[in-house]
C-alpha cells in the first residue's frame, strides 16, 4: 500500500556564485551544496548577466573585483534592468578597498570580505533566503 506525503516540499533555493577564479568558485559551490542549496557558477560579469537574464536566482554572491566588468557594475545593471525581479545580491572581496559603503551604493544587499568565514557566510545566506519560508509557513 502507497502512503502519499502529506510533508509539503519546498523547492531548492538557487545561488549564483560568480567569481573569475576556479578556486574560489568551487570551493563556494561545495559549501553551499553541502548546505542543501542548488549552486550554479559563473566566470564573468558577462556571463552572470545572461545566466540571470534567461533564469534568475534566489541569491547572487558576486566577486567584486573581475576583468572586464567588476561585481559593482554587475550589481548596478541587474538593479537597472525593469525586467528582473528582485535578487539579493552579497558582494565577496578580498581587498580592504572597496568599502561597503561602495557596494551599498551600487545596489548590493551585504559584503563578504575574503577568506570567507563559512559560519557567518551561511548565517547571512540563511538570513536572506528564509523571509519567504517563514511567510509561507
Amino acid at each position: 500500500m502507497n502512503s502519499l506525503s502529506t510533508e509539503i516540499v519546498t523547492p531548492v533555493d538557487c545561488i549564483l556564485v560568480v567569481d573569475d577564479l576556479p578556486d574560489n568558485y568551487v570551493l563556494l559551490q561545495t559549501v553551499l551544496e553541502g548546505e542543501g542549496y542548488q549552486v550554479e557558477v559563473a566566470d564573468s560579469g558577462y556571463a552572470a548577466l545572461e545566466r540571470i537574464a534567461s533564469h534568475p536566482p534566489d541569491l547572487v554572491l558576486l566577486d567584486v573585483m573581475m576583468p572586464e566588468m567588476n561585481g559593482f557594475e554587475v550589481t548596478r545593471r541587474i538593479r537597472q534592468n525593469p525586467s528582473l525581479p528582485f535578487i539579493p545580491i552579497l558582494l565577496v572581496t578580498g581587498y580592504s578597498e572597496p568599502t561597503p559603503t561602495d557596494g551599498f551604493d551600487a545596489g548590493a544587499d551585504g559584503f563578504i570580505r575574503k577568506p570567507i568565514n563559512f559560519d557567518d557566510l551561511l548565517n547571512r545566506v540563511r538570513t536572506i533566503l528564509q523571509p519567504q519560508q517563514a511567510i509561507d509557513s
